[in-house]
Parts: structure tokens; sequence; C-alpha cells
């Protein structure tokens, strides 16, 4: 028998926690089968900071390190400073990086540390309660905006990665989705050069991937798959933003 689809060795047993339809999932797998592929689980570090991504400790079969909200780019420096033969990288959602974090992660980026940031923006605070977050759009009604976001009172959504490709000294920064599987595929092709830029020691790389929250957005799976589509995608367009490569 021929195996065609299998559990990558780098993921756990461990059932996810996540909501239904929330693509959380997905972008772990994809992150475990680019660690599978380029044999790198063994020397592998992640850091997981505090949000829906807070027990990623129990899915990745590889040493992982917790931080406390938005630090995971300063903890994930100081790993990789201390053991920078060790592959380090950090799993951060939008409230934590583009909020909390952004000092941490606009400082990581300027540094070039030669991390690999995986930034999953769905728009809102998820594990909080859903409040609004700097990627929430205009319009988007939250449990802190239950008129929707209003440009005059709270500014406009942050883009983090094309704000992050103006600095001279990061390497590569790109945006991806995971709403159906053409997209998929092209993330996990993206989340993998990410890696690979760590592991040839090329400096930093982000990899932004949309996300849906069926929960606090208040739409069904298949309804929040097509509002990353329609809603998302056109307020963030998708794409490489800088590659050094290029």
């Amino acid at each position: 028998m021929k195996v065609v689809f299998d559990k990558p060795k780098a993921l756990s047993d461990t059932p996810f926690h996540y909501c239904p339809g929330c693509t959380h999932g997905i972008i772990h797998r994809l992150v475990a089968e680019a660690m599978d592929e380029l044999n790198i689980k063994d020397k592998a570090i992640g850091v997981a900071p505090v949000g829906c991504s807070v027990f990623a400790y129990k899915y990745f079969n590889c040493d992982m390190h917790e931080a406390a909200h938005g630090r995971a780019p300063a903890v994930a420096t100081g790993i990789k400073r201390v053991l920078p033969d060790n592959i380090v990288f950090t799993y951060q959602g939008d409230g934590d990086l583009a909020s909390i974090g952004t000092a941490e992660i606009v400082h990581a980026a300027a540094r070039n540390e030669n991390i690999t940031v995986i930034f999953v923006n769905n728009a809102i605070y998820g594990m909080t309660g859903g409040q609004m977050a700097p990627t929430t759009l205009i319009g988007q009604k939250t449990t802190t905006s239950p008129y929707g976001r209003d440009p005059k009172m709270t500014g406009l959504p942050i883009k983090m990665s094309e704000m992050l490709a103006t600095l001279d000294s990061t390497y590569y920064i790109e945006r991806v989705s995971v709403h159906d599987v053409k997209h998929i595929k092209q993330a996990k092709k993206a989340i993998k050069k990410a890696f690979e830029n760590q592991v040839e020691n090329k400096g930093f790389s982000l990899v932004e991937v949309l996300s849906t929250c069926p929960t606090n957005w208040g739409l069904s799976p298949a309804e929040s798959l097509d509002w990353v589509k329609d809603s998302m995608i056109p307020v963030y367009p998708l794409g490489v933003m800088k590659d050094s490569d290029e």
C-alpha cells in the first residue's frame, strides 16, 4: 500500500483545542511538514506566547518555550544567540505580534535576527474574547467595537508585512492564506522557504498567514473561509513583500 497522506512526525498526537473551523490546525500542519521535509525537527525550538497559540507546545514534537504576551521575538532572539545552530521560530497571532508585541517584532526585524516568524492574522483577538485588534478591518464588529471599527477613533488596520518589508535589514516577508487548497499549497511553500532561509543563515523571515476565527466573527466555518477571500484579502493582499534572494 502506498501512503499518500500521513501525519507529520513533527506533530504530536494531541487533539487540537481550537474552535471548529479555525485554521490554526492547518497552519500547524504546514509548519510541521516544513520541519519534517527539511529534517530540522530535532534541532528546532519554537516560541509560543499568549493567545490562541498559547498551547502550541502541546502540538509540535520539538523543544518549545513559552513567552509573555508579545515577547516571543525577544525570547527567540535570546535563544538563537545562545544556540545559533538551532532553528528558532515564533508562532504568533495578530493581537500578540501587531499590538502587545509591536516593539519586539520591529526591533527583531531591524536587527535582522536569523529567526523564522509565523504570523497568524485573523483580524481579531481570539482567545481573550474577540476584542478589536490592530488588524481589525474598518467597519468590522468586535466586542470592543460593537458598531464596527471607526477609523476616526482607532485609525486604519496595520499592515505588518508591508511595514516590516520597508526595513533594510529584513530578508524575506510574504503574506499567504489558507482559505482553500490552492492557497494552502502556496502557504506551505512560503513557510518552508522561511525555514530554509534560517538554515542558510540569511536572516529575518516572516510569513503572515490570513486565518479564520468563526467563533468571534459570528460566522460558520464555511462563511469564514469566504470572509477571508472576500473581505480580508482586498485589505491584506497576498504575495511576497520582500525577498532578498531576488
